[in-house]
C-alpha cells in the first residue's frame, strides 16, 4: 500500500483508502463533481471526482472505503488526487489499523506511568478526584485513552490525548521539582485534567471532527465543569482549591487570543501553561520534520510563523 505520506506529484495510485468526507460541489461552469477527503494512517489529502456520473465510479458516503484508482497532483501548492475510478469496498477487504493514526507509544506503558503521578498526589480530595476520573469512570478511562488531542496541528491520532497529557504532567512534575514555589499537588491535578474536555469535544476516529457540544462551549470551558461535577461527589472539598484548579484549565491556554477565558492569576496556571505550549509546539515540529520529503529549507510553516530548517540534512 502506498501511504498518503509518501504521495509525490505525478503519482499513480491504485489502493483502498478511507473516505473521511465526501460533498457535491460545482465548478464555475455549473457541473457537479465530488470533492473527498482520503484518509489513512499517515495522514489526510484532498481529492476530486470530476466526472461523478461516469462508469467506473460507485456511490460512496463518509466513513466507506474505496478501492481508488487515481494519479497524485498539485494544486495551489497542495496534493491532490484526481480520481478516475472507485469502488465501494466491503467488509474484510481492509485492515482498520493501516487507515487509523495511531500513537507510535504504547498505550498501556503510558496510561501506568500517568497513574503512577496521580499516585504522587498527597491532597486528598485531589487525588480522590483523580481517581475519580482515572480509576472509576470506565467510560471516561475508555474514551480519554483512545481520543486525539486535536482535530489536526499535535496529537491528532488515537492515543494522542493520552500522549500529550502525560507529556504535559511530566513537565509540570520537573517545574514542581525546580520551583519551590509551586503548589505541586495542585499543578500535577491541573496537568493531568486539563485537557480532559477533549473527550466531548473531538469524536473518535474515525470520525475524529469537532462535536456540537465542543463548537458551542469548547473543551477549556467544559473541562472546567467536568471538574466540578466531580469535586461535588467528595465530600468537604475545599471551595477555593475547586476554583483554583478551574482556573488552571480556563487559563492553560495563557492568552485570550489563543482561547483562553481567563489569563493565569496563579503560579500553577503559568506553569502549566507554559508546560502545554511546550509539548504542542514541539510535537507540532516533530510532525512537521516526520511527515516532509524535503531536506534542509523547509518553507514558511504558518503554525512556527517562522522559514523552517531541517537540522537533520545529510553531510
Amino acid at each position: 500500500m502506498k501511504f498518503i505520506k509518501d504521495f509525490n506529484t505525478g503519482d499513480r495510485i491504485a489502493d483502498i483508502y478511507l473516505c473521511k468526507h465526501i460533498q457535491v460541489a460545482t465548478t464555475k461552469n455549473g457541473k457537479n463533481y465530488y470533492s473527498v477527503t482520503l484518509q489513512d494512517k499517515t495522514g489526510t489529502v484532498d481529492a476530486k471526482v470530476w466526472e461523478p456520473n461516469s462508469e467506473g465510479i460507485d456511490d460512496f458516503s463518509d466513513l466507506d472505503y474505496i478501492d481508488v484508482y487515481g494519479e497524485v497532483t498539485s494544486f495551489n501548492g497542495a496534493l491532490q488526487v484526481n480520481i478516475k475510478r472507485a469502488r465501494l469496498c466491503h467488509e474484510g477487504e481492509y485492515d482498520q489499523s493501516m487507515y487509523l493514526p495511531v500513537s507510535e507509544k504504547n498505550n498501556d506503558e503510558m496510561f501506568k506511568e500517568l497513574l503512577t503521578l496521580i499516585d504522587s498526589v498527597k491532597n486528598v480530595h485531589l487525588k480522590k478526584l483523580l481517581n475519580l476520573f482515572f480509576r472509576e469512570d470506565e467510560e471516561f478511562i475508555r474514551a480519554f485513552r483512545n481520543s486525539s488531542a486535536a482535530k489536526s496541528v499535535h496529537h491528532a491520532f488515537i492515543g494522542g490525548l493520552l500522549e500529550h497529557t502525560l507529556s504535559v504532567t511530566k513537565l509540570c512534575n520537573y517545574f514542581a521539582s525546580s520551583y519551590p514555589a509551586l503548589n505541586r499537588d495542585l499543578l500535577i491535578t491541573a496537568a493531568v485534567c486539563h485537557d480532559i474536555g477533549k473527550i466531548k469535544e473531538i469524536s473518535l476516529f474515525p470520525t475524529n471532527d469537532y462535536t456540537d457540544e465542543g463548537q458551542f462551549l469548547g473543551h477549556i470551558v467544559m473541562g472546567s465543569e467536568m471538574v466540578a461535577e466531580k469535586a461535588r461527589l467528595i465530600e468537604g472539598f475545599p471551595v477555593l482549591l475547586k476554583q483554583e484548579l478551574q482556573h488552571c484549565i480556563l487559563a492553560h491556554h495563557g492568552k485570550f487570543e489563543y482561547g483562553s477565558p481567563k489569563m493565569p492569576a496563579i503560579i500553577e496556571a503559568m506553569a502549566l501553561h507554559l508546560a502545554d505550549n511546550t509539548d504542542a509546539k514541539m510535537e507540532t515540529f516533530t510532525e512537521i520534520l516526520k511527515n516532509t520529503n524535503e531536506i534542509g529549507w523547509l518553507g514558511y510553516n504558518r503554525l512556527m510563523e517562522s522559514n523552517l530548517f531541517d537540522t537533520r540534512v545529510e553531510s
